[in-house]
């Protein structure tokens, strides 16, 4: 068996549904139970096609009415402290005003999440900030898709990357330093979820991938030997965005079940976990761009993996599905004017049947799936030839280029006066 799961799924809907009742919510259009009840159908909906995908999993606790990163200021009790609103008992109105703003506070500020266009709402911790659990977001979540039979697998940010990824307010101090508060709420957080019963919870670290600072690195060690005496379930640690080949000799030793790379920003990295002995999830399909993956040339890295690992290796999008639009079907304007561009395009629901493709490939044969194999290498091979993406006027410009035609023409010395 190969197993196939994700991170996580496109929240807004295949027509932006979210968005569109969200915007009719802060109207006053809609009431409060109307947007929750959209809100339900959507995830419903994300199951469902996940399912139909054959995946193993489906992804819990992704879904937001905002923002990822806010949910977790939620459950961890570290929203701003300047809005005096109670973490505990947070209303919905409560929850939005975060995000935008309200009369007396302005919103929490966003940037953007690592290289990506998704923009995160940026924590604000302080000296003092102290930390509560409050898991009841992702509970509801793990209960719903459980009820209607789905086997549930919760992902969410790990401890050390939403420290990393917050600022210091107030009077100087090293956010570092709150690691040692916010690790037992975390404890907290994962025993609730495994409490309903998943065997499986991902932790995503994608700051693994950054220059962090020794202490940080060195920190990963000590929090998840406590998650392994502590959490009463299997940790999958996810990184992405990059490689962490650096890391490997910490990755390998932590005592977690398994680790997932993304072997499509950084496919070199493979060779650097090619000894691990436990659980390796490959991240082998794009899921932050728009294009068909070429499946001929994913088999050819997965199948050697799978005749090593067997059951151990897992296969997945390289990140969340969230950076992705929803379905390519919708796009019928598209395909009625631009059907050679249409037919290179894979958005999230074909990209999960891209992944289902690949898990049938490694279980019966790349046979059981001759159909979607040569659809693949068709559309690989028209976008290579295609006029549309070589133009042979403009190779001929490049050819002609006069010498030293990208060299500046004064030195920055005297640039850098003008400029001034």
């Amino acid at each position: 068996m190969t197993t196939f799961h994700l991170a996580g799924f496109p929240r807004v809907g295949a027509k932006r549904e979210l968005k569109f009742a969200q915007e009719r919510y802060w109207r006053g259009e809609i009431a409060e139970a109307d947007l929750l009840d959209i809100a339900k159908r959507l995830r419903e909906l994300n199951w469902q096609h996940q399912a139909k995908a054959n995946a193993d999993f489906v992804a819990v606790a992704d879904f937001t009415l905002y923002d990822h990163i806010l949910d977790l200021q939620v459950a961890t009790g570290a929203i701003p402290t300047r809005f005096g609103f109670d973490s505990q008992n947070l209303t919905l109105d409560q929850y939005f005003q975060l995000a935008r703003g309200n009369k007396t506070q302005f919103a929490i500020e966003m940037t953007k999440w690592f290289d990506t266009n998704y923009h995160y709402l940026v924590p604000e911790f302080h000296k003092e900030t102290q930390f509560k659990a409050n898991p009841a977001h992702y509970v509801t979540q793990i209960r719903e898709a459980k009820a209607l039979g789905y086997q549930v697998k919760p992902t969410i940010v790990g401890p050390l990357t939403f420290l990393w990824l917050g600022k210091e307010k107030g009077a100087a101090f090293n956010r570092f330093d709150l690691l040692a508060k916010l690790v037992p709420v975390y404890v907290e957080i994962l025993n609730a979820l495994a409490a309903e019963g998943v065997e499986y919870i991902q932790i995503d670290e994608p700051a693994l991938t950054l220059d962090l600072p020794a202490e940080w690195i060195a920190a990963y060690k000590a929090v998840y030997a406590t998650f392994a005496e502590q959490v009463k379930a299997k940790l999958l640690l996810a990184t992405y965005f990059g490689s962490v080949a650096e890391h490997a000799d910490l990755l390998k030793n932590l005592p977690v079940a398994g680790l997932h790379i993304d072997l499509v920003r950084a496919p070199e990295q493979l060779a650097a976990f090619a000894d691990y002995d436990k659980i390796l999830s490959v991240g082998i399909i794009d899921g932050r761009n728009i294009w068909r993956a070429n499946l001929n040339q994913v088999l050819d890295v997965v199948e050697p993996l799978k005749a090593k690992l067997g059951d151990r290796l897992w296969v997945a999008p390289s990140c969340s599905l969230l950076h992705t639009p929803y379905d390519l079907e919708v796009e019928t304007q598209l395909q009625a004017n631009k059907p050679e561009l249409y037919q290179w395009l894979s958005f999230t629901l074909q990209k999960i049947q891209e992944l289902r493709a690949i898990k049938t490939a490694l279980e019966q044969g790349r046979e059981a799936v001759q159909a979607e194999l040569a659809a693949s290498q068709a559309a690989a091979d028209a976008r290579k030839n295609s006029h549309e993406i070589h133009r042979t006027c403009v190779a001929e410009r490049l050819a002609n280029l006069p010498k030293n035609a990208d060299q500046r023409k004064s030195p920055f010395a005297e640039r850098i006066k003008l400029q001034n």
